[in-house]
């Protein structure tokens, strides 16, 4: 089988991702990370909490991490934020976020849709987790991937 993971975005469609992740954190101590991979093998937010602590993004101070997980050929993708975001925000808090990736997924958009989700989950965060001066960027903004 091959790997769709590394044909999935081009090393140029990365670029654009790491640098929208960059600005999205311009504005919130909050911390994005996007994860991609062929393959859930079974739930997807199983596995998107799996990869979560994988990437040790359950270790930033205000536990303030948010999770966009791909998995290319289940046609899936979850936004997991950590239990500092889910103590403060309202249920249906990610349904926008999700609505508007998904709207560029089923167009084959799919950089679009990661850049938009990651800026829409960047506004989102500002509101409950402003940047601070003293903030740090305690996780990588590079793209992993499974």
């Amino acid at each position: 089988m091959s790997n769709k993971v590394e044909t999935f975005l081009t090393s140029k469609e990365e670029q654009d991702i790491v640098e929208a992740i960059r600005l999205a954190e311009l504005n919130t101590s909050g911390e994005i990370r996007v994860h991609i991979e062929n393959t859930s093998n079974g739930d997807a937010t199983n596995r998107a909490l799996e990869v979560f602590h994988y990437l040790k993004m359950d270790n930033t101070k205000l536990q303030n991490g948010v999770l966009i997980y791909v998995a290319i050929n289940d046609k899936a993708f979850v936004i997991y934020g950590d239990e500092g975001i889910n103590k403060v925000v309202p249920k249906n808090f990610w349904d926008s976020t999700k609505d508007v990736m998904q709207s560029h997924f089923k167009l084959g958009k799919f950089k679009e849709g990661i850049i938009e989700g990651i800026q829409k989950a960047g506004e989102q965060l500002e509101s409950f987790f402003p940047w601070e001066h003293d903030d740090t960027n305690e996780l990588s903004n590079e793209i992993s991937k499974g």
